[in-house]
């Protein structure tokens, strides 16, 4: 993966020459020396991209059309290289790494840095089971930025890795890879960028489990009624399906944790003498209806009780942020506001937006 928050590099020494003082001359030097194969169509740049270094599009380029190919021999992993090198390095330079910093907040940084910049092998069907591949570096492949509409995908074969067009790129346009399917809330956390609404469609709302059960305790006139709630959310909790600090994730397109939410959703709404029968033959087994079947285009469908308790949810989620929808739609059509704030409120802003309007359209939704 790569990192949006890009630094110019300071190149090294690679066979002397002008190109010394250009990464990108001393980039596509090694490239060649390694035996990385660039296609003719790609140039390696920092203009016309969106941020820091990038790939572009010399020429039109087709989907499946090779973009460059990586030998495994250059890959970084830890069978490859060790982190033991990195500790005498920082020794030997103290003008880069001095006593003073070399903390464990300092390899914990290092460690965040490698994962942004890192790829991970899928498993074969067979090995489902086994532990996640580790970590690749690969070179090339982590100077394309991300969008969640990318353009080219990374294959892997026994000998390269070879990043292809999965769409058509016009000449002058930006290549752009992904780094997986993320929120506008873990690209700020993990990469310190986001995509403006409506550009990530990959974007979720969160609404907090613990909000469901207090939307549902509004609904309660007596004690007993809350004793029962109570009841339903310990049995909840005991098929694992709610946690005090757990979520349900909502997509623009899907609902993420669609069993959590709509096992949450049944159990809270149902009548009381259903949930002891429920109880007591220990959930539903193969007995799910369609109709219960929580995707975004099913929500009006839904029983009026769950419909209910959703949109209360979602109400009180709105709640917990200081500014409404509109508010937040007036900064961003304002360009000229929107130009003063700092690039940390912008980005922010675009988080909360992204957000907000998600749960609007499920308020459209449970309407």
């Amino acid at each position: 993966m790569a990192t949006q928050a890009k630094r110019g590099r300071v190149a090294g020494p690679v066979g002397g020459g002008d190109s010394d003082l250009d990464p990108v001359a001393s980039f596509l030097s090694w490239c060649r020396r390694v035996g990385l194969e660039l296609s003719p169509k790609v140039a390696v740049s920092r203009q016309g991209t969106v941020a820091g270094y990038g790939m572009v599009a010399q020429e039109s380029v087709q989907p499946g059309e090779l973009l460059f190919a990586v030998p495994r021999a250059v890959l970084l992993s830890q069978h490859t290289c060790s982190i033991s090198g990195l500790l005498p390095f920082m020794e030997a330079h103290p003008d880069l790494f001095s006593p003073r910093v070399r903390s464990l907040e300092l390899y914990h940084q290092l460690v965040a840095l490698v994962m942004a910049y890192s790829f991970q092998e899928p498993l074969e069907e067979e090995e489902d089971e086994k532990e996640p591949n580790s970590p690749l570096m690969v070179p090339a492949a982590d100077i394309l930025n991300h969008v969640a509409s990318h353009n080219a995908n990374l294959e892997y074969s026994p000998n390269y890795l070879r990043m292809v067009a999965t769409q058509p790129i016009p000449k002058g346009h930006e290549i752009f890879n992904t780094y997986g399917q993320m929120a506008n809330w873990q690209l700020i956390h993990m990469y310190g960028f986001v995509e403006p609404y409506p550009d990530n469609t990959d974007d979720t709302a969160d609404i907090q489990m613990v909000t469901v059960r207090e939307a549902a305790l509004q609904g309660t006139d007596v004690e007993a009624e809350r004793v029962l709630l109570y009841e339903r959310w310990d049995y909840l909790c005991k098929l694992e399906m709610v946690g005090e600090e757990g979520a349900f994730v909502i997509g623009r397109e899907e609902v993420l944790t669609e069993e959590e939410l709509t096992t949450t959703l049944k159990v809270l709404c149902m009548p009381p003498e259903e949930f002891r029968e429920f109880k007591d033959q220990d959930g539903w087994g193969d007995d799910k209806k369609e109709e219960d079947s929580l995707t975004i285009t099913n929500i009006p469908k839904l029983k009026k009780s769950w419909r209910q308790l959703l949109r209360d949810s979602v109400l009180l989620t709105l709640q917990t942020y200081a500014t409404d929808l509109k508010t937040e739609q007036d900064l961003l059509s304002n360009k000229e506001v929107y130009a003063k704030l700092s690039w940390r409120e912008q980005q922010a802003l675009q988080v909360r937006y992204g957000q907000k309007m998600i749960l609007h359209q499920l308020l459209e939704l449970t309407g």
